[in-house]
């Protein structure tokens, strides 16, 4: 059976995508590092509409946790493969970079662009095996674009990107795709505090966006009607970057 693994899926955006990919008729692994009754929440929501999910536990830093995460997963489900990865989990830590300590620089980088290789690294090979595999990192319009105070955010974007291209070449032959979703100002407990009356004015279509437009996004390039699309980044923003 092909699984769904969702990191970060017990968030606004990740379980909006956690949901989206349920319905599309794939059993989903809602991951989480800390906050288990979210993810409880999440899978519960699945459930009740009838579908597949379960929860796993690592911090997407820490690379043997998550090898021994997934191997004890893979123990218990040796006739299933994870045919369906997002890389959505993440935080930021904003500063200029001239106050930035070391630590603030490390952290992001670690959280949002090693993390990346860490699980995804761990995956690849069952798809290259079965010869079917779908990658979607969740990356940002900060990647893209640069904001100001984002330094190590905005790196650590900007290089999950550029390894998007690159492992899209390298595993096509495989009928394996990698893409990257880009969000730009989302409604979520990252954007509770940012002034979106003034901000809004900046955006085209004149709101911020919602999680469910981002997951269904991400179901679109994990679905079969996407198998020629890879390499790609399709920014969610309101037009508010093109």
């Amino acid at each position: 059976m092909k699984y769904a693994l969702v990191t970060g899926g017990s968030g606004g955006i990740g379980k909006a995508i956690c949901i989206k990919i349920s319905q599309m008729g794939y059993p989903v692994l809602i991951h989480y590092n800390k906050n288990k009754t979210a993810a409880d929440s999440v899978k519960k929501s699945i459930e009740i509409g009838g579908r597949q999910a379960e929860i796993i536990q690592f911090d997407i830093t820490k690379p043997e946790e998550i090898k021994e995460a997934l191997e004890n997963w893979h123990t218990e489900h040796t006739d299933d493969y994870i045919a369906i990865l997002v890389n959505n989990a993440g935080t930021s830590k904003d500063e200029l970079m001239v106050w930035m300590e070391n630590d603030t620089w490390t952290s992001i980088i670690n959280t949002n662009l090693n993390s990346f290789y860490y699980v995804t690294s761990k995956l690849l090979k069952d798809m290259i095996v079965n010869k079917f595999g779908r990658i979607i990192n969740v990356v940002s319009l900060s990647g893209q674009k640069g904001l100001p105070g984002q330094t190590n955010y905005s790196a650590a974007k900007a290089g999950v990107i550029g390894a998007t291209k690159s492992l899209a070449q390298e595993v096509g032959k495989k009928k394996i795709t990698v893409n990257a979703v880009a969000p730009g100002y989302i409604s979520t407990e990252m954007t509770e505090n940012l002034d979106e009356k003034e901000l809004k004015k900046h955006i085209p279509v004149n709101r911020f966006g919602t999680p469910e437009e981002v997951a269904e996004t991400v179901g679109f390039l994990a679905s079969e009607g996407a198998s020629y699309i890879t390499g790609e980044v399709i920014k969610v923003n309101g037009g508010l970057y093109t």
